[in-house]
């Protein structure tokens, strides 16, 4: 392994060398690469949110399984086109956000990676990805797979800590509303602004709490933890689909 004081999950923390050490005593097994976005929150909450939550998620179920698996820089905009109405929103045309997405991987692969987890933050990056998530396997025949961090959750959950609602997935995740907002208050509270959760219409956000984004947190990274140590352990295997010309 690196001959490093302290163990970063972080990819782009580490040297060159660190790294090459690392995938030479064949410890370090897996990558998760997070996507996100950068739009509106609605009034309270700061652009930066999606990103900041995946990463919370990614960083924590690396550092359950490590010495196996880093974070590797992701993507911080997204697919926010139906959010451009609002200024400050950044966001890629699905053709370019896929391009780099999959030159992503790619470089992920060329590195060494066979087990890689593409961990999702925004919704508006589901269905495109979805949609072409067949080519990226054809492309990288690696266990490749994709999925959203609160993919893991369920109406279970919704309804056990929840109030003002429990669809899926109006309201779990939702849009900036209790579930979000609770996750921001527990990590990184400074991009809560209270004040305009009390002036805006929609009422949602106050019922967010850190208690509740602690309880989430802990099923999520739970069981993305063991979903991923299924990727290492080859018991969760991503296929490669038939070809049909």
């Amino acid at each position: 392994m690196p001959q490093k004081t302290s163990f970063d999950v972080r990819l782009g923390k580490w040297t060159r060398r660190e790294f090459r050490q690392a995938m030479e005593s064949c410890q370090l097994k897996g990558c998760i690469l997070p996507l996100a976005a950068v739009e509106q929150h609605l009034e309270h909450m700061a652009m930066e949110h999606d990103w900041r939550s995946v990463n919370v998620i990614a960083e924590q179920v690396a550092e359950a399984l490590r010495p196996g698996v880093v974070v590797a820089q992701g993507i911080m905009a997204g697919i926010s086109e139906h959010h451009m109405k609002h200024p400050g929103t950044l966001s890629l045309s699905p053709g370019t956000f896929l391009s780099v997405v999959d030159d992503l991987v790619d470089s992920l692969v060329r590195a060494g990676f066979e087990n890689i987890l593409v961990l999702n933050g925004h919704g508006g990056n589901v269905i495109p990805c979805q949609q072409t998530w067949d080519q990226f396997l054809r492309r990288h025949p690696v266990n490749l797979h994709f999925m959203s961090y609160w993919d893991v959750l369920n109406q279970e959950d919704a309804l056990d800590l929840l109030e003002g609602g429990h669809r899926l997935p109006e309201d779990l995740p939702g849009h900036a509303q209790e579930f979000e907002t609770s996750m921001a208050l527990r990590w990184f509270s400074e991009n809560v602004r209270s004040q305009a959760m009390q002036d805006q219409k929609d009422r949602s956000p106050l019922l967010g709490t850190r208690e509740k984004g602690e309880a989430f947190t802990r099923r999520i990274v739970e069981r993305l933890t063991d979903y991923m140590h299924g990727m290492l352990a080859g018991s969760r295997k991503q296929t490669i689909p038939p070809f049909h010309p």
